[in-house]
């Protein structure tokens, strides 16, 4: 049997069967470009669903997560370690956001802001107003909370009975969310519809959004566990959208690499949780942290502008490929529309055979490449996309 044969082999005797895995099994990379068990190359456009946000084994990432590794793996929360606080310091100042609470991963964080805000009601107004608004076609996790808080049917099926207390408002109607917003205590946004179909809310109506929460008391929770650290061109989406949010949930390219989420919280909700409040076994794991300070430390506004231009440079390139109906997104958060009789598995799926990694959201390819990614791997990205796109 091939190396890849025997990888696959092991898989499916031993690996749970919950993903719809590709026929490649990856086996090292460096930036934007990986290699497969037999050797191929490809260009990574998916950078783990946005998590390899510096890239396959950047050099100063290495450097700072071995570093950490070499002095203490772990330790738990009832002690204090130099990464943890620092990851803080820097996510508050750069942010304006008061506190921290780091997570394991984007569900949970997003859970963890769920039972901020209805902690926050609870203390200040008592039982009974605790519905969380959020939008259809949202995508927010797959705990059974979360998934309760996603607003896609498709995902309210099998694993009843679903966590109360959410409601569905329209994207982009402001009448409508004021009407769900009876009894509630919160309103949860993605300020773009990432797995949803790479959708952007439109800024007007979040600007109306955080006035209606401020008049009436409700927390405004932004989750940009897909749009934050430096995807959409500025550290988080929130910025490029002039609003002050009372909680923001971040989490796949924050550690580079290694779980990490966070939650941030603003001044009204950064003291809400206390000791005993919430807590987490593997949050705020030094490594993982120590890996978070490079990521942050390297997202300046240099950075950052060049993200937008390379988002720009694809656009450009994109939109004059074949079967390209529109592109949607920011910086390298970007969604590829097709025609109608295109399907973008279909896309993915040569694609690979081209050389180039993508992938799909609802009937668009999605491109969520590393943050690093040179002009020479986006330019070979590119060629193979518009290949793949001429032969279909």
């Amino acid at each position: 049997m091939s190396n890849f044969e025997i990888i696959q082999s092991r898989d499916k005797e031993y690996v749970a069967n919950t993903y719809g895995r590709f026929p490649v099994a990856m086996v090292s990379g460096k930036n934007a470009t990986c290699y497969d068990a037999d050797g191929k190359e490809y260009v990574d456009l998916t950078s783990g669903i946005g998590v390899n946000s510096l890239g396959f084994c950047d050099d100063g990432w290495i450097k700072a997560v071995t570093g950490q590794l070499s002095k203490l793996q772990h330790i738990s929360n009832l002690y204090y370690t130099e990464p943890c606080g620092k990851l803080a310091e820097m996510l508050c100042q750069r942010t304006g956001m008061k506190k921290v609470f780091f997570a394991n991963g984007g569900a949970e964080a997003n859970e963890g802001a769920i039972k901020c805000a209805r902690k926050y009601s609870f203390d200040k107004y008592g039982a009974g107003r605790s519905k969380i608004v959020t939008l259809r076609n949202s995508f927010h996790g797959r705990t059974v909370t979360t998934l309760s808080a996603t607003g896609q049917d498709v995902f309210h099926n099998y694993f009843f009975p679903f966590t109360e207390g959410f409601e569905f408002a329209e994207p982009n109607d402001i009448a409508d969310l004021k009407e769900k917003s009876a009894g509630a205590c919160a309103v949860m946004l993605e300020l773009i519809q990432g797995e949803g179909g790479v959708l952007p809310i439109a800024k007007e109506y979040v600007k109306e959004a955080e006035k209606f929460c401020k008049e009436n008391d409700l927390l405004l929770i932004i989750d940009e566990v897909q749009t934050g650290v430096g995807r959409t061109g500025s550290l988080y989406c929130f910025e490029q959208y002039g609003i002050a949010p009372d909680i923001v949930t971040s989490a796949k390219g924050i550690g580079g690499g290694l779980p990490l989420a966070a939650i941030l919280f603003g001044e009204k909700t950064e003291y809400v949780l206390k000791a005993g409040d919430h807590a987490t076994t593997f949050g705020g794991n030094p490594i993982a942290c120590a890996g978070g300070v490079e990521v942050i430390s390297r997202l300046d506004e240099s950075f950052l502008g060049e993200v937008a231009k390379k988002g720009e440079y694809i656009r450009e390139r994109v939109r004059a490929m074949p079967h390209v109906r529109g592109i949607t997104g920011l910086g390298l958060m970007l969604g590829i529309e097709l025609d109608d009789d295109i399907k973008a598995a279909d896309v993915v799926k040569k694609g690979i055979q081209n050389g180039v990694l993508l992938l799909t959201a609802k009937t668009k390819v999605r491109l969520l490449p590393p943050l690093t990614i040179t002009y020479p791997e986006l330019d070979r990205a590119l060629e193979a996309i518009g290949k793949t796109l001429t032969n279909m």
